[in-house]
């Protein structure tokens, strides 16, 4: 516990704080209750929550408690943006997104022991609270000049579009988030990134000015690449963790991908690797890049993280079988579904030619290129050489009951989709 603050400040965890002595002195005497909120804004987390989620264990596992506020109330508000205003969800869509995001959640904590984790929805409070109540006990603490001064709502004020009062309110509510977690739990630290800075401040004041007290807040930094482009975006957008908004196979491969640059520095971030580990890894780089252990130690770590040990173990498998070194034949049909996903596609059935697979892929321009192709020994079905010409796909060939894979050589790949 005492050494807690030193290990996030290594991994850079640590951003601002409202009193970087205060917080110290809390953490070696803890432990102390702190929570981080996350809004039902899409119907799944994604790698600017997983900063949050990681810093939310680290803090557990050194004896504090934590708590996971999903945002049933401020996700139908919305926390206002440089680009514009929202459009605001339905209720019955975030309350599904809600139970989303509560089931994510509750993959990294652990809800038992004396430090047992606690998971609040702050609908349970704003949906009782009256307009009148709200003016009355919470808005007198408020002055219009400091939640104008908020960098987003001075931006936005000054756009053409300006700042609706119900996106404007917003800081408010996540005030008093702070306030009731206070008053029900003892709630002393509010986690967030860098761009909650004046909504974690908002909480601060509020429960300096109506209870008299002292509490504190902490932000991540904003995870950028070394070459200045922006972390976390994919062909697809984010880095989703919801299986089905980004497969697990493709998520392994984000990491994966990771430059030299980055590697390091992202796991310490990311992972729970110790210090020695990690500079292992680091001298492994500088040795032997081409060995890509950190890379894969990354990739591993995080998808395990999210996902589950055979989830990792398939995508590993899956990266395998695409370089030519294992079989497509073991792995399962979601990640048969992600490892297909970025690949050229033909329609293809039992018994169709794998010459016109060729060609309707795009791996090959005609039929007698495609024929040659295959009289060379260059083309591959589930990795198996195709020696004949005129081969057709058989019934054993098939994958999941939905896909065959097919190779041009040694990295252009196809999959062909029954029909």
């Amino acid at each position: 516990m005492s050494n807690v603050l030193d290990e996030l400040q290594w991994r850079g965890l640590v951003s601002q704080t409202t009193d970087i002595e205060a917080l110290r002195e809390a953490l070696e005497n803890g432990p102390i209750s702190y929570y981080c909120g996350f809004d039902p804004t899409a119907p799944s987390l994604h790698h600017g929550h997983l900063v949050q989620l990681v810093l939310l264990r680290h803090l557990q596992l050194a004896g504090h408690k934590p708590i996971a506020l999903v945002g049933g109330a401020t996700g139908l508000i919305g926390d206002p943006r440089m680009s514009g205003e929202r459009v605001l969800n339905s209720k019955d869509v975030v309350a599904q997104w809600v139970e989303r995001l509560r089931e994510q959640i509750s993959r990294f904590l652990s809800f038992e022991g004396e430090n047992a984790a606690t998971m609040v929805n702050n609908l349970d409070w704003h949906g009782e609270l009256t307009a009148l109540d709200f003016l009355r006990e919470v808005g007198k603490h408020y002055r219009l000049g400091t939640m104008l001064a908020k960098d987003t709502v001075a931006r936005r004020l000054n756009s053409e579009e300006g700042i609706s009062f119900t996106e404007f309110s917003y800081q408010i509510l996540q005030g008093m988030d702070f306030l009731e977690l206070n008053r029900r739990y003892g709630t002393t630290l509010q986690t967030g990134g860098n761009d909650q800075w004046g909504n974690l401040l908002s909480g601060v004041e509020l429960i300096r000015k109506s209870d008299q007290k002292s509490v504190l807040a902490m932000t991540t930094p904003l995870i950028t690449k070394a070459d200045g482009t922006k972390f976390g975006k994919t062909e697809g957008g984010a880095v989703w963790l919801d299986p089905e908004m980004m497969s697990p196979y493709s998520f392994y491969q984000f990491w994966l991908n990771a430059a030299d640059a980055d590697v390091i520095g992202w796991l310490k971030t990311f992972t729970f690797r110790t210090r020695e580990e990690i500079e292992a890894l680091e001298a492994s780089m500088n040795e032997n890049p081409h060995l890509r252990e950190a890379q894969r130690a990354l990739a591993g770590d995080v998808t395990t993280l999210v996902h589950g040990e055979r989830a990792t173990e398939q995508a590993i498998a899956a990266a395998a079988a695409l370089f030519g070194k294992g079989e497509f034949g073991g792995l399962d049909a979601s990640t048969l579904a992600g490892v297909t996903a970025e690949l050229k596609k033909a329609q293809v059935s039992v018994g169709s030619s794998v010459v016109d697979a060729l060609i309707e892929a795009g791996l090959e321009s005609g039929k007698g290129a495609a024929r040659r192709a295959i009289a060379s020994g260059g083309v591959y079905v589930n990795n198996e050489k195709v020696v004949d010409e005129d081969a057709v796909f058989t019934e054993d060939q098939v994958l999941a009951g939905k896909w065959i894979m097919i190779r041009r050589g040694k990295k252009n790949w196809a999959a062909g989709q029954i029909a």
